[in-house]
């Protein structure tokens, strides 16, 4: 289907009106017209302007489309899937092919507030009291530099006012679950604001454990959110703000089947847990020069999370994999089975200084500037002998408890430093044309050191074993250049072009594990994993036409270094190898449309074609590359307005289909197109608002992962509610 007849067959919904709040009025100023303004170039320009492929979601449409998580928002951005996991840290983002996995750092810079997110386990939290998101597509590295491979994720939340105001949300679903959420802002003084949010989420869960008769993913989730704003002068502001997410649940309920697609109950005998904790401070100064401005960001972040649960084969004791092996050989089973722990312990401190010129709409505009990021990171892995007597955390030595005694144990610590350098300029050669460039270096210093006790050291005939206190230290650098083009010859029409670089540290598998890999037969995996570059070609057009619009964009990459996943049954650990180089080819179309007054529809289709051109294994050359989905479409309908003089009405459903998706170099197993439906439907009555919604409406059954071996996760079915609302 070519771009033109796409854009004659679909009618599309107009974006909602972007809205900032005004510290000094406390009031939202609304940009002109149905204008977005977005900054994902580090510069406010309207959406339509913008040289670059975004998707970009308001206060208004954050509430209209109900998005609380991540995956509500990348579910409605074509080439863009989130796969999410049995673990609240793994939640990975795949942009156009850029992939992300297990322990490796993520595929996307996501930027909080101005402050870049240190670890990908931060991402997957709730969303709450948001102003703006954008989701910038294509390697961003000049820009947002760190892990910014396959674009940039930028939330802005709702920022301090001098007039007291607030929100507040509750609601209940299915799961005999409640939330609340909402924000309070105000003055503290003269030049000083204050803004506090939080959200509590309590669930028992959707997924039943056919075993033990209860739900296999309950969840208890505390976010909280607190933001100072100083303004001693019209030049000099200074923002503090402090978070944390609390979430408690459980985890590794897999299931072991032999297609993606199959669908089978969960059985493990233990119910696990998973709790992770999150702290962040952060403290941003800004100072507005006649010529120049200085912004300096620094950044404290600790993360804390333990896994507990089943092991392979996540079954029963009766009915598992160890205790049948042991029946079939001796004729009567051993009486237990494995199960494992995982601990995680990281902690980083980052900071960043720019100098740029003034963003008041001159012709060359500029940036310099400086990142370091120091961060310490603790990981254990390990299989324990399931007695019967439930599952215990193993922290950062081996178990010592005799009713959950170690079978294997591996653990290390890693130390990493990192630094750039970076510069962009732009400049408007005339009112239609002009150019932008910028370029960054990235060095990353990596260390890791072998904590595992040597008795728990894998030993394979033929290869070196590892020593425990050995220490293994790899730089990884690069250059991340991107220039693009952008003319726009009417007012209504923005084209543009370019070529970015990405690049993405690589890092340490668990010591050992190469070892175990060979002697599994496992080709392409082993101790280190290397650092990942992506080089991208794109051509891009914006167009808009009153009530119309019509977005699109095609590109052309080459990834080198991509990442495959491999999971070691024998020590449980979560392995990261490399697949040479990988070709991405594909485009997005993105149109909107108001038909009726306050009756707007939408779709969008992204398309990403990909071919795996090297690897250790000549077999696998052609095969399509690990987690990409060939397709996304998007379609939409939104009523949003009144039906009396008093009384707001909103409709709203959200289809969304994901096409075949393959999960490994080998394409030994591909998941079926996924078709999800999403409705919403509310009142307002001035300030209070009642909607009631339902995610997956239609149930539909699926796995959201599939990881090989055959271990399956279980996607959440149909989930509905009532939630109700008010502003003051």
């Amino acid at each position: 289907m070519s771009f033109i007849a796409l854009g004659a067959a679909a009618l599309w919904a107009v974006p909602a009106t972007a809205q900032q709040a005004d510290p000094e009025t406390g009031e939202e100023a609304e940009a002109d017209g149905n204008t977005i303004v977005v900054t994902a170039l580090r510069r406010d320009e309207s959406l339509q302007d913008t040289p670059a492929a975004v998707t970009a979601f308001t206060a208004e449409s954050i509430e209209n489309a109900g998005i609380q998580r991540p995956g509500d928002f990348i579910a409605l951005t074509p080439n863009v899937n989130l796969v999410e996991t049995q673990n609240a840290g793994n939640a990975f983002v795949i942009i156009r092919g850029i992939t992300q996995n297990r322990n490796s750092e993520p595929s996307v810079a996501v930027i909080v507030d101005g402050v870049q997110q240190v670890n990908p386990a931060q991402f997957n939290q709730d969303l709450f009291d948001i102003e703006q998101i954008e989701v910038l597509k294509g390697p961003q590295g000049g820009l947002y530099g760190r892990n910014a491979i396959g674009g940039a994720i930028i939330i802005t939340t709702r920022q301090p006012t001098s007039n007291f105001e607030g929100n507040i949300t509750a609601g209940i679903d299915n799961g005999f679950g409640y939330f609340l959420r909402g924000g309070v802002s105000g003055p503290l003084g003269e030049g000083a604001f204050f803004r506090v949010a939080g959200s509590w989420y309590e669930t028992d869960g959707f997924i039943e454990n056919t075993f033990l008769g209860e739900e296999a993913d309950p969840v208890q989730d505390l976010s909280l959110r607190g933001s100072l704003l100083f303004e001693p002068t019209d030049r000099f502001t200074i923002d503090l703000r402090g978070s944390m997410n609390q979430l408690r649940t459980q985890g590794l309920y897999y299931n072991i089947v032999g297609d993606v697609n199959d669908i089978a109950d969960v059985r493990v005998n233990n119910p696990g847990q998973n709790d992770r904790d999150i702290y962040n401070v952060a403290l941003r100064a800004e100072y507005e020069g006649d010529n120049v401005v200085f912004t300096s960001v620094t950044s404290y972040d600790t993360l804390e999370e333990i896994l507990t649960g089943d092991a392979f084969d996540f079954l029963p004791i009766e009915d598992s994999f160890f205790f049948n092996l042991f029946e079939t050989i001796f004729g009567a089973g051993n009486g237990f089975d494995l199960n494992q722990a995982q601990f995680l312990d990281v902690e980083a401190f980052s900071q960043e200084i720019r100098l740029a010129s003034p963003d008041d709409g001159r012709r060359f505009n500029w940036m310099v500037g400086g990142y370091l990021i120091d961060t310490e990171r603790f990981i254990s892995t390990g299989n324990m002998v399931d007695t019967g007597n439930g599952v215990f955390p193993v922290f950062r030595t081996p178990a010592t408890n005799p009713l959950n005694p170690q079978f294997t144990f591996l653990s290390d610590g890693q130390s990493n430093f990192a630094w750039a350098l970076f510069a962009n300029a732009g400049y408007e050669i005339s009112e239609q044309l002009r150019i932008d460039a910028s370029l960054r270096y990235d060095r990353d210093r990596r260390e890791q050191t072998t904590l595992t006790p040597q008795a728990f050291l894998p030993v394979v005939p033929g290869v070196p074993q590892a020593q425990s206190g050995e220490v293994r230290t790899r730089t990884f650098d690069d250059w991340q250049p991107k220039i693009t083009l952008t003319y726009e010859p009417t007012d209504e029409l923005t084209l543009y072009g370019g070529y970015s670089r990405g690049f993405r540290s690589g890092g340490f598998n668990q010591t050992g594990v190469g070892a175990e890999a060979v002697a599994n037969g496992i080709v392409g995996v082993g101790d280190i994993f290397e650092a990942e570059t992506a080089d991208t070609f794109e051509l891009g057009f914006k167009s808009d036409f009153g009530p119309f619009r019509l977005n699109g964009a095609a590109y052309s990459t080459t990834s080198e270094n991509s990442y495959f996943f491999v999971f070691l049954a024998a020590s449980s650990t979560q392995n990261l190898g490399n697949i040479p180089e990988v070709s991405l080819q594909g485009f997005e179309l993105e149109a909107t449309a108001e038909i009726l007054p306050d009756l707007d529809v939408n779709a969008a289709w992204g398309v990403t074609y990909s071919n795996i051109e090297e690897f250790a294994d000549p077999s696998v050359i052609g095969n399509e590359a690990p987690q990409i989905s060939r397709s996304t479409v998007n379609l939409g309908m939104q009523y949003d307005g009144p039906i009396s003089d008093s009384v707001d009405a909103l409709l709203r459903v959200d289809f969304r289909r994901t096409g075949r998706t393959w999960w490994e170099p080998f394409n030994t197993t591909v998941r079926d197109p996924v078709n999800i439906v999403d409705a919403r439907a509310g009142l307002r009555f001035n300030d209070v608002s009642i909607t009631a919604f339902a995610q997956n409406l239609f149930d539909e059954t699926y796995n959201a992962e599939f990881s090989p071996g055959g271990f399956v996760f279980r996607a959440r079915p149909a989930r509905y509610g009532v939630e109700v609302g008010y502003q003051f």
